[in-house]
């Protein structure tokens, strides 16, 4: 059987955890940035696990990660 390819956006959005959750950088960071209390930048930093749902859908994109 041939080598599946990955999915190239995917593999610059997520990671795998140790424990197979996958980790994503949280949105709203990128612009428009002075209407935003610091605080809400701040929690925004920190990165986020992708709901279970998706994290089917995000392993079939990532095939070898």
């Amino acid at each position: 059987m041939p080598k599946l390819k990955t999915n190239r956006g995917a593999a610059k959005r997520f990671t795998r955890t140790a424990s197979g959750r996958v980790k994503m950088t949280q949105s709203h960071r990128r612009h428009i940035l002075t209407k935003k209390s610091t605080k809400r930048k701040r929690h925004l930093r920190s990165p986020a696990l992708a709901c279970r749902a998706d994290t089917a859908i995000i392993s079939r994109l990532l095939p070898y990660s």
